[in-house]
């Protein structure tokens, strides 16, 4: 039997062009993710030195000065302090539940990012259920929490992931409410398409004007989910100690370290995208349309103008956040309970039906 070589050797070569046509696919997957990563990081140490910077002169007082220039390396310290301590587990807890409480708790916070547009050409996945999909993954969160609380064995840890429970259910109904109000004006659950359907009008167009009531019940429901001043009644630390971060030390806590900036990074990105236009810069837009209009400018420049714009609002809401934590006194579990259920969710379900009404009227 003849065996044609040629044949044998074009085979090889197109398996061979063909693998690395994967590879190449998988590193191009991979580069948005990690940039991305990397944006959130450096995005998380940021707000942790802007806070201690903000509360420090709230309160009158010196700030970190030491590490690094103005202290901005602070953060950066505390964090390799975490890597390098002991990791503790309890001798009567459930150790399965008190190793995954964290892990799930960051991922699904993680995992709300890959919706976000950060301009008009940067997300990472364009999905028609973009929002939906952010409710539901950070939905979990609490979940993680319970478990961190429940399988620490201690009544401080277990109360606090018992709270974070109830305030995530009460805070998460009015928080949906205000996102379904918004798909009905942009006719669509996709974030990018939200965005778009705002930069119509230019500034009066934001939902921010179109929606005032769904605004405040959101910045307010962002805040509970956030688990921020007045509103860490999870963590209470003159009540439950710590509450579920009680018994946790070295990376573990540091997880939780970061998911709570990563909570109030990511609803600060949802209030720019949902309410304050995303990448859009209207105000200049009405005068300077060839500038700021960066849907016809390069990929590059555009894409690198719409991040600094989304940027500029996220980072105006976290100033805002950050003034509340240092400025309002935290509320008691039935104030805060009372609030979501009592009067948010009556709110966000007439704003939902007002909404629904006028989209019906204006067909």
């Amino acid at each position: 039997m003849i065996i044609d070589t040629t044949k044998i050797e074009a085979i090889n070569s197109f398996f061979r062009l063909g693998s690395l046509k994967e590879v190449y696919g998988i590193i191009w997957m991979l580069v948005p993710i990690f940039i991305l990563v990397l944006g959130i990081t450096l995005g998380v140490l940021v707000i942790v030195w802007l806070e201690r910077e903000i509360s420090a002169g709230i309160q009158q007082r010196i700030g970190p000065e030491y590490a690094g220039p103005l202290g901005i390396l602070q953060a950066l310290a505390d964090g390799t302090k975490l890597l390098f301590k002991e990791n503790i587990l309890p001798s009567r807890g459930d150790t399965r539940l008190f190793s995954l409480g964290p892990s799930i708790a960051v991922i699904s916070i993680l995992l709300s990012y890959s919706v976000i547009p950060f301009s008009y050409r940067f997300i990472l996945a364009d999905l028609s259920i973009g929002v939906f999909l952010w409710i539901a993954v950070s939905s979990l969160a609490p979940v993680g929490l319970l478990m961190s609380g429940y399988g620490s064995n201690n009544k401080y840890s277990f109360l606090g992931g018992l709270r974070a429970a109830a305030q995530s259910i009460s805070y998460e109904i009015p928080l949906t409410l205000c996102v379904l109000s918004i798909s009905l004006l942009s006719n669509s659950l996709s974030t990018v398409d939200i965005v778009e359907a705002q930069s119509k009008y230019g500034f009066w167009g934001w939902n921010l004007w179109r929606q005032p009531i769904g605004f405040i019940v959101f910045l307010i429901s962002s805040l509970a989910e956030c688990e921020r001043l007045p509103f860490d009644l999870p963590e209470a630390e003159e009540e439950l100690v710590a509450g579920y971060q009680t018994e946790y030390s070295g990376i573990k806590f540091g997880l939780f370290y970061v998911a709570s900036y990563l909570n109030l990074l990511v609803s600060s990105l949802f209030v720019t995208v949902l309410y304050l236009g995303g990448w859009n810069l209207s105000i200049p837009y009405l005068f300077v349309p060839e500038l700021f209009d960066i849907n016809r400018r390069s990929k590059v420049f555009g894409t690198i103008i719409g991040i600094f714009i989304t940027l500029a609002k996220t980072y105006l809401f976290l100033f805002i956040s950050i003034a509340t934590r240092w400025t309002l006194p935290r509320l008691r579990m039935d104030q805060l309970l009372n609030l979501g259920w009592k009067f948010l969710l009556p709110i966000s379900l007439g704003n939902l039906l007002l909404t629904t009404s006028f989209q019906l009227l204006s067909l």
